[in-house]
Formats: structure tokens, C-alpha cells, sequence
């Protein structure tokens, strides 16, 4: 019980919240301050949504940290499921906060092309400032790849390799890497976008790119709003893990020696962790009692695993019909 309660406890599970979002969080609250300064000297208006998109990502990537906290809880005589859908509850507020600025954004993008203002100074301040805006977001970008590719267990990725690699395996990184990793792809794009348009107003007399670049940062938030809501929308139904897991899943239980075949399996995805139900074949001949201490042989196996936190198996004797076992992909 003191065990538990250790896990349980503020500062253990401190520090196993998600990295990525507590380090984004930190960032987007100095570039956000830094971005408010520069509108109120320069009012550009890509530089008003540009901070408001940071501050949007500060609050979002907070909530979500706090989520991912409470995510890692275990479970309890009430919960016995655990918590890890409660990051996902976290991630929708995010979605909400980020839906609300990113209308914000796109009205007063709108307000800019009625009525556009043109440069009107701070062009220095803004440059720099939207400089280490793409230092800052894009250290937090790459630090979200290189979690993704850990939490997916991709290893041996160097160079540009972590950039592909990011892409095709975000679908299997934790919610809060995954809403840090949309949100920092639209930051990194947004203050580029930003940052042409204000050169470009204080170069020629286009003074409606001010206005055009405030819409599209905009319209990009509420696209990574989407996307967010979606996958968490998911999450909180409950989906099916990927087949790579599921086939690791079929692998270690048929690695046991007594293990025939799997007669059913359910592998649930929560978070970033998953929950395996299952029906094992064994070989014929075991008593009641041998066949007890085999399922609890593979559900330890299984549970070594440190993205498996809840394996249920029920076991029967072999039917000489292959089930699972057609679909174990060869090493």
C-alpha cells in the first residue's frame, strides 16, 4: 500500500508528466511576452495573431501537462482502469482554448483587410523578436520528434531521419506529444509567416499581406484544433492499438512454450499506454492448477512490457484450430 501511495504521490508523479508540454509551455510563455511587446510598439497585426497563437500553445501545452500528471495515477479500487484517458480530457479543453484564439486571430485578420495600417515602427524589434520566436519553437519542434520517436520505440534514428521518422510514428506518441508536435509545426510556420509579412509591409506598399498572413495563422490553429480534437475525440471512445503493437502482443504470449494459440485478443489503446484482453490456447494435458501458474507466466511477460499496463487473459485447452497463430508476422 505505501508502495502505491509513493506512486500516487505529487512529486513522483511530477515527474513522469510529459516533458515535451512542460518545456513548450515554459518557451511559449517568453515568446508570447516577447510577441505582445512587439505589437503594442509596431502594431502588425501577424504579429497580434502570432501571439496570440503562442499564447494559446502556453495555456494549452500547461493544461495538458497538468493532464499528463494525472494521466500516470494508478489505479485504484474505483478506478481499477487506471487514468489514462484523463489526458485526453485535458487535450479537449487545449482543442477549445486554441478554437477561440484562432477565431480571435482570423476576425482581426479580417478587420486588417478593411482596414489595412501599414508599418507603423518596432520593424527591428519585431524581426528579432520573431527570430528567436523560430530559435525557440523550433528546439521545443525537434525536441517533440525526438520524444515521439522514444515513446514509439523507434531507435537508431539520427540526422533528417528524426524528421520522417516523427511523421510516421506521431500516431503512436502520447496525446500531450502529439498536440505539442501539431501546435509547434503551426507556430514554426506562423511566425515565418509573420515574419515575411512584416518585411514586406515595411518594403512595399502591400500592407493587406498583414491582414492575409493574420487569416492563414489563424486558419491554421483551427486546423490544429481539429486534428487535436479528433485524435482525442478517439482516445476517449477507446481504438484499437496498431497492428505493430498488436503483433508484438501475439509474439510475447506465443512465446511461451506452452502456449498453442490465442484464441481471441483485444489490445486497447489509452494514452500512450495499452490494455490486453485475451483468450490463450494451451497444450493439452495441463491440470487446473500448471494452467493457472502459465497464465500468469505470460500476463508477468507481458506486463515487463513498459507501454502495457493491464493484461486480463482467460485460457482454455487447444481446439486444433489455428486462430492467431496464421498471423504472427516472422522476425
Amino acid at each position: 500500500m505505501k508502495n502505491e501511495t509513493d506512486q500516487n504521490g505529487f512529486f513522483s508523479l511530477l515527474k513522469k508528466g510529459n516533458k515535451s508540454s512542460a518545456v513548450a509551455a515554459i518557451g511559449n510563455v517568453i515568446i508570447a511576452v516577447c510577441k505582445g511587446f512587439a505589437f503594442f510598439v509596431g502594431g502588425s497585426g501577424a504579429m497580434f495573431a502570432s501571439a496570440m497563437h503562442s499564447l494559446a500553445d502556453a495555456l494549452n501545452q500547461g493544461f495538458v501537462f497538468i493532464g499528463s500528471v494525472l494521466s500516470e495515477k494508478k489505479p485504484t479500487p474505483r478506478f481499477p482502469t487506471g487514468f489514462g484517458r484523463v489526458i485526453n480530457i485535458f487535450c479537449m479543453i487545449a482543442v477549445l482554448v486554441v478554437t477561440i484564439m484562432a477565431y480571435e486571430t482570423i476576425k482581426e485578420g479580417w478587420h486588417l483587410l478593411q482596414h489595412p495600417t501599414g508599418a507603423t515602427g518596432g520593424f527591428w524589434l519585431s524581426v528579432i523578436v520573431l527570430i528567436i520566436n523560430l530559435v525557440i519553437d523550433g528546439a521545443i519542434l525537434f525536441k517533440a520528434m525526438k520524444e515521439i520517436l522514444h515513446e514509439a520505440r523507434v531507435e537508431n534514428v539520427t540526422g533528417l531521419g528524426i524528421v520522417g521518422g516523427a511523421f510516421k510514428n506521431v500516431g503512436r506518441a502520447a496525446p500531450p506529444t502529439r498536440l505539442v508536435f501539431y501546435e509547434d509545426i503551426v507556430a514554426v510556420t506562423g511566425a515565418l509567416l509573420a515574419l515575411i509579412a512584416i518585411l514586406v509591409t515595411a518594403l512595399t506598399n502591400f500592407n493587406l499581406l498583414d491582414g492575409i498572413a493574420t487569416i492563414l495563422i489563424g486558419f491554421l490553429m483551427m486546423g490544429v484544433a481539429f486534428r487535436v480534437g479528433y485524435d482525442n475525440m478517439v482516445g476517449l471512445i477507446g481504438v484499437a492499438a496498431p497492428e505493430d503493437v498488436e503483433m508484438k502482443v501475439i509474439r510475447l504470449i506465443l512465446s511461451d512454450k506452452d502456449v498453442s494459440d490465442i484464441k481471441a485478443l483485444r489490445v486497447l489503446q489509452e494514452g500512450r499506454y495499452y490494455h490486453v484482453e485475451g483468450l490463450v490456447e494451451l497444450r493439452k494435458g495441463f491440470s487446473l492448477a500448471d494452467a493457472d501458474d502459465i497464465k500468469y507466466r505470460v500476463k508477468d511477460k507481458l506486463i515487463a512490457d513498459p507501454d502495457i499496463t493491464d493484461v486480463t487473459l482467460g485460457i482454455i485447452e487447444e481446439d486444433d484450430i489455428i486462430d492467431l497463430v496464421d498471423r504472427l508476422i516472422p522476425l
